[in-house]
């Protein structure tokens, strides 16, 4: 009597063990708990009658003999003085994990996670219905409740599978679209706030937090020959410029609401093919409860937020954008997680996915815990989600967010903070082998894809190989040359010759990773303005010092990043509460820069000499690096085979007329781009369309015309 107590107050730590069919003799007896119900008779799924239970509790428990022979799935028919209804045994259902599940995930070698843990819709043992698995090792009891259920936790108690600390469960009566979160009793006895499913694959929209099953994704990918090109292409050697969206906050079609998947992709995929841009990347797009977090502090990691809609269309969304010839980049966040009541912090009355020190568990900057990267099943946890973004998704790459905070122990921290590791050292070991095991697993099993690092130190070899010793990335972000430029940038021009190196130094370290040049949104948040905000100078000094930047940027080695809005000089600080300035377009000095934006893309996705040696030094030779004076600075582009490209600034408001620069060929160099036209909102000074360089004593050179405040591309005329 006491087991039947304990399963109708749901305090039975395995109700498998009682519940469901279980052999007495030579007999198999059924006992099921169906609350209200005064009378219970057992059925097959084919619909046989098998025998009427007996009431055992006044709460809805039963017991009874069937007429069965071996163990077989059930159904009831329940009634009480309001009626009929039905009911299919969960507990009468065999698990659906299995011992190489077991294997696999104690070993840590499990790459199919997401197939296999949280919710997933499925027929088992002739049944359809919903699987439920969690990993909860140090809970006393696991119940999955949803409105399936009435939302309580007597119900559906799962079984707990001991050698790896998850519990499953399969519900025959749940389907795709409830709504449900676990509820967890910690090994203190006490109920724990209800959790979402850290693998969900779909979520309520905030402010609420269940999770929602979710079909399986059913997309008819068309993007076959997208994924064919880059899985073949060397993407060091091409074009890459990135166009950095926040998709809550690019476009509001009522100035509350949200665009969804299929709207972004009716208005942003066109939008990004005409400025020329190759890559989208989004600000993290999985769920998320706070806005102003922009999706860095996550709750689902496995589910695209439900602001945009249902998951399918974020499918369409990137299936649109590979047709488009358009990759989709997305930020992930492997380094933190919010502390919220329903996310994974003390998920199961444990620290188990941070750190129980709060020395090594928790980040002081963002309020957040820290992923305990040396436990095997986090470690597996977040490297199946960079794999299951890439299988399920098809996004061509991960853009991984604050690599430095993994990294070093120390991380904003003051002595005595922290813990050092086993070596004494402030390198976080086990974060370096996880960058490195998920560095190899998607470039592994997915050819083609690409990672990122946002990486703000000299941690060396980020984007080296990991057979070579390096984290295995294929690029860092260089925060270096971004720190710099701006801050030359913002200087008056009078003073700019003092600061020369500011712009000459970047060149030091160009080749030491494989860059990309960031101008994102951390330079536009904060109190830190908008790019054209930074800028020195009256009204028409800041637009032309913005030109003159980009044609500088767009001319440098390394791939090129761009938060959206700076590619029309939105004037205003960004806001992930409204849209952009888009009316600003109506004003000529916004639509200069971003014809000019357009065309800097085009011409460099067009010309080999800007891109194909965007990450080796034989593509960068210096022409003129010592003219502090004049804050004049010129560089040749290299390919091999290729005509190649000078490129040369003038950060000045002084236009200098027969300024002589060195080049390597003699003959008629075309200027390709002059920031300073007047159909970008420049004064028209300029070469007439190009120059003349000629061979004198030996060495040649061109009188070339530099308008004030610009930067003018120079190409060879092969007369090809």
């Amino acid at each position: 009597m006491a087991a039947i107590d304990a399963i109708v107050a749901g305090r039975h730590a395995d109700p498998f063990a009682v519940l469901g069919l279980h052999a007495v003799g030579r007999k198999l007896v059924a006992r099921a708990f169906v609350e209200g119900a005064e009378e219970l008779t057992a059925f097959s799924l084919s619909g046989d009658e098998l025998g009427t239970l007996e009431r055992r509790h006044d709460a809805g428990f039963f017991e009874g003999p069937l007429a069965l022979k071996q163990r077989a799935p059930l159904r009831y028919r329940a009634t009480n003085a309001g009626g009929t209804w039905w009911v299919t045994d969960p507990y009468s259902f065999g698990p659906v994990l299995g011992p190489m599940d077991d294997y696999y995930i104690r070993e840590g070698s499990h790459l199919r996670l997401f197939d296999r843990m949280g919710a997933h819709p499925l027929t088992h043992e002739g049944a359809e219905g919903v699987h439920f698995a969690v990993w909860a090792p140090n809970a006393q009891r696991v119940s999955v409740i949803g409105d399936f259920n009435a939302w309580d936790g007597r119900r559906h108690v799962m079984r707990l599978r001991r050698d790896t600390g998850i519990w499953e469960i399969f519900l025959p009566d749940a389907g795709v679209g409830a709504h449900y979160k676990f509820e967890l009793v910690g090994p203190d006895g006490n109920l724990l706030p209800l959790k979402a499913d850290p693998f969900a694959r779909a979520s309520e929209l905030r402010p609420a937090t269940a999770s929602v099953v979710a079909a399986e994704l059913q997309h008819d990918w068309q993007d076959a020959a997208h994924r064919a090109f880059w899985a073949e292409a060397d993407v060091r050697r091409m074009p890459i410029s990135i166009y950095e969206v926040h998709a809550g906050s690019w476009r509001r079609p009522d100035g509350e609401g949200f665009l969804s998947w299929d709207e972004l992709a009716d208005q942003l995929i066109p939008y990004v093919v005409e400025m020329g841009f190759t890559h989208i990347e989004f600000l993290p797009i999985s769920e998320h409860p706070y806005d102003p977090s922009w999706g860095y502090q996550t709750t689902g990691l496995y589910a695209p937020s439900a602001r945009f809609g249902p998951p399918e269309g974020f499918a369409r969304f990137v299936d649109g954008a590979h047709k488009a010839g358009i990759g989709v980049l997305l930020d992930w966040v492997p380094a933190h997680f919010p502390t919220d009541a329903h996310g994974l912090a003390q998920f199961d009355g444990t620290a188990l996915y941070e750190h129980a020190d709060p020395r090594q568990g928790f980040h002081p900057d963002w309020n957040t815990a820290i992923y305990n990267f040396g436990r095997q099943e986090v470690f597996s946890y977040l490297l199946n989600n960079a794999l299951y973004w890439s299988e399920k998704y098809h996004i061509d790459g991960l853009r991984v967010d604050a690599v430095a905070s993994m990294l070093y122990l120390d991380y904003s921290r003051k002595e005595g903070e922290w813990v050092p590791n086993q070596y004494g050292g402030r390198e976080n070991l086990e974060a370096v082998e996880f960058l490195r095991a998920t560095n190899r697993a998607v470039y592994g099993k997915h050819p083609g894809r690409m990672t990122i690092a946002e990486e703000s130190t000299s941690w060396p070899k980020v984007s080296a190989p990991v057979y070579d010793g390096g984290l295995g990335f294929g690029f860092k972000w260089n925060m270096g040359w971004m720190h710099d430029t701006l801050q030359y940038m913002a200087r008056e021009p009078v003073y700019r010759q003092f600061h020369h190196n500011e712009l000459t130094f970047g060149l030091l370290y160009a080749y030491s990773e494989n860059f990309v040049l960031p101008l994102s949104h951390d330079e536009v948040v904060h109190g830190k303005g908008s790019l054209i905000a930074k800028m020195t100078g009256d009204g028409w000094q800041k637009f032309a010092n913005l030109r003159a930047y980009y044609a500088f940027m767009w001319g440098y080695p390394g791939k090129k990043l761009l938060f959206m809005g700076q590619e029309f000089a939105q004037g205003a600080e960004w806001t992930e509460a409204r849209g952009l300035d888009w009316w600003q377009l109506d004003l000529e000095p916004h639509r200069g820069v971003q014809s000019l934006v357009r065309d800097l893309n085009h011409l460099y996705r067009d010309t080999p000499a800007l891109h194909q040696r965007d990450c080796e030094g034989d593509g960068f030779e210096w022409l003129i690096a010592d003219d502090a004076q004049n804050s004049v600075y010129a560089w040749l582009r290299k390919a091999p085979g290729q005509p190649p490209v000078a490129v040369i600034s003038n950060f000045t408001p002084v236009p200098r007329t027969g300024y002589a620069v060195p080049l390597p060929v003699a003959g008629r160099w075309t200027e390709l781009m002059n920031t300073d036209a007047g159909h970008y909102g420049g004064s028209s000074v300029g070469n007439m369309g190009g120059v003349d360089a000629q061979d004198a004593d030996g060495r040649v050179q061109a009188i070339v015309t530099l308008p004030p405040l610009a930067t003018i591309w120079l190409k060879l005329d092969t007369g090809a």
